[in-house]
């Protein structure tokens, strides 16, 4: 249950994800996402879904794959797998669609992936 991100600079793709989270300037701002307090997972912002599950971003090689994490002590649905992955899908085409090649969703757990 990975999302891998095929790309020719894969570093400079996840740099400028964190740096459309963080900016000041509303133009081109990531509102939908939040890094956890040390830096290292993404959750989604929406009230019904902040929290639910957590992405970990790897790069290897010419890919940035984000892995999920269910929360702690916590079975990760269907649904919310679903919902976490369409949103950073979508996220990632709206704002950089020309920094990547395609975007691959997997429909089991990765070796990467913490599903409970």
């Amino acid at each position: 249950m990975a999302l891998h991100i095929k790309s020719d600079n894969p570093t400079k793709l996840l740099v400028e994800f964190n740096s459309r989270i963080n900016q000041n300037d509303q133009k081109g701002k990531i509102t939908t996402w939040e890094r956890s307090r040390d830096g290292k997972f993404y959750t989604h912002k929406a009230d019904n879904w902040s929290k639910k599950a957590w992405f970990k971003p790897v790069i290897k090689n010419d890919m940035l794959i984000f892995n999920i994490y269910a929360p702690q002590n916590q079975r990760l649905s269907t649904v919310t797998y679903g919902y976490y992955h369409g949103h950073l899908s979508e996220t990632l085409l709206n704002h950089f669609d020309s920094a990547f090649e395609y975007a691959l969703t997997t429909a089991r757990p990765t070796a990467g992936d913490r599903i409970s």
